[in-house]
């Protein structure tokens, strides 16, 4: 997870890049300020066009070079040229760039911005600039506008290593007056390392903090609980069903009931992360139908055409689907989040002319290369009447309890990944994430390995869905915790922006319930290959 630098990760959370090409500047040489964003401070996905708001531009027109790229268009960002005269290693003292003629439409649309704490972001260089518009008075009754943007610019030889802006200039907002808008910069060497430059970005008291490290100790000595548990079961306690199994002919009917199931659209999942590309996810497909056509025909399936537009399908429509309802509402609401109509029909058309025609490919190598069934033993056609049992042995009952212990080794990191994506920090401890990720997927494969044993020993042979299902309820509990994270730890308000949490949240939780689900049906399954090729029936 490493290998997904710092500046991806920059891209995929702090917006669109700037594009500088080769980040390298001659003396005097253009260098340009552009003007992404504004919206609440507590909202961070709540985001408009700077100039939504009625600031005005500088005194140049026009630029080298501009640009739009995929991220932006998908995002729904463009940024736009600020107007300001910047050359590299050259000094600007103070100066008036433009004047804001302060009607009451305009002094309006600045209070209501000061009253919900609203902030912008610019870049120079690829490097990120926050400043907040503005602030009230302690009465609430006065409200001033921030004026003067102070740029000092750090460099190494020719390149930009460090941006800071100060904020001054507080002028009173006064309807009918005009309000001069000035900027300087300041040009100072620096010994930051171009590679190093992101790193005053970065939190490691907050990533590094004792309760990260102690989450990671206490779900190690789960995972060393839960392997202990399953090879007690594998080495000791099977022994003596093997024995059982080997007098008792007529039980090789009783767990191993032919079941076909249409689950295996969601058994193909592929571990798509957020920064993985359209494309690549795209050049996934024929992996995916493969997978998936293979299992559907091992377990007897005929409506193979419709499992393969379900599994074409499922992962690109929940997310386009949320998506664009949330698209809706950021028309509505004009925010710079709406994604232009002709993305949107790109999108629908990767999915209808590269990923559709990609996985039936993938489908009919699948079918016809590993279709065939390979039960380790004989399967009766006729499935057996389940004895009763107890109520938490019921499927239902296993399936509620089993993502438990997945969701607690991994609920600390929760709070730092929602806290990294849903406010201001950057997420860049992936050797955390990927440690946390090998102990999910352990303790899934030991708890549903756990949980389909006692499913078997109940003589149930219902242990596919369950198995699959049992792991996959560890997104409920993700959910759940969004919920608790929304309102306790969020400041967030408004449609849009609980529209947009609890939507992406929602993909979000899916997707992990999908690969929790089909690591522990994986593992499940080579754990029921393994006994029941051990089990000597005529």
């Amino acid at each position: 997870m490493r290998a997904l630098t710092t500046t991806l990760l920059l891209l995929c959370m702090l917006g669109a890049r700037a594009d500088e090409h080769e980040h390298t500047y001659n003396d005097k040489e253009e260098v340009v300020l552009w003007m992404n964003t504004v919206g609440p401070y507590h909202n961070r996905q709540e985001t408009y066009k700077y100039f939504s708001l009625p600031f005005c531009v500088g005194t140049k027109k026009s630029i080298s070079h501009y640009h739009e790229t995929l991220g932006e268009a998908l995002q729904g960002v463009e940024l736009e040229f600020s107007g300001l005269d910047i050359k590299f290693k050259e000094d600007v003292m103070q100066a008036t760039y433009c004047e804001i003629e302060l009607d009451k439409a305009k002094r309006d649309a600045f209070v209501y911005a000061i009253k919900n704490h609203y902030w912008y972001q610019m870049y120079i260089d690829d490097l990120p600039i926050w400043g907040i518009v503005g602030e009230a008075d302690e009465n609430g009754e006065d409200y001033y506008l921030w004026t003067y943007k102070k740029l000092e610019i750090g460099f190494n030889g020719n390149r930009i290593v460090d941006v800071n802006l100060t904020s001054e200039g507080k002028v009173k907002l006064v309807p009918n007056t005009k309000v001069p808008m000035s900027y300087s910069v300041k040009w100072k060497k620096s010994d930051v390392r171009f590679e190093d430059r992101f790193d005053k970005y970065l939190d490691p008291s907050f990533f590094q903090h004792r309760i990260h490290w102690f989450s990671i100790f206490n779900s190690f000595m789960m995972v060393i609980f839960l392997v202990g548990l399953v090879s007690m079961i594998l080495m000791r306690t099977l022994r003596k069903d093997y024995a059982r199994y080997s007098k008792e002919e007529e039980m090789d009917d009783m767990h191993m009931d032919k079941h076909r199931c249409s689950f295996s659209q969601l058994i193909d999942w592929r571990g798509s992360m957020l920064s993985t590309a359209i494309f690549v996810y795209a050049a996934t497909s024929p992996v995916n139908g493969y997978f998936g056509g293979s299992l559907y025909a091992r377990q007897g399936g005929r409506r193979w055409i419709k499992q393969m537009f379900i599994g074409a399908f499922l992962i690109p429509a929940m997310v386009c689907g949320t998506a664009f309802f949330i698209n809706f509402i950021a028309i509505y609401y004009h925010a710079s989040r709406a994604i232009p109509f002709g993305t949107m029909v790109a999108v629908c058309c990767i999915c209808f002319f590269v990923i559709l025609p990609l996985n039936l490919v993938g489908t009919i190598l699948g079918r016809n290369l590993a279709g065939q069934p390979n039960f380790p033993c004989r399967v009766n056609a006729v499935p057996r009447p389940i004895p009763e049992k107890k109520w938490f042995m019921e499927p239902a009952v296993i399936v509620c309890l089993g993502g438990i212990l997945p969701f607690g080794s991994i609920f600390i990191e929760m709070y730092f990944i929602f806290t990294s994506f849903w406010a201001y920090k950057i997420y860049y401890v992936y050797g955390f994430m990927m440690l946390v990720l090998v102990i999910l997927c352990i303790v899934t494969v030991c708890v549903t390995i756990v949980c389909t044993y006692f499913l078997l020993n109940a003589e149930d042979y219902r242990w596919q869905w369950t198995s699959f299902l049992s792991a996959a309820s560890t997104a409920i509990y993700v959910y759940m915790y969004s919920f608790y994270y929304y309102f306790f730890k969020t400041k967030m308000y408004g449609l849009f922006q609980t529209s947009f949490y609890f939507g992406y949240m929602a993909v979000f939780s899916t997707a992990l319930g999908i690969m929790c689900g089909a690591i522990g049906y994986m593992g499940t399954s080579a754990f029921v290959r393994k006994i029941y090729t051990n089990v000597k029936i005529d």
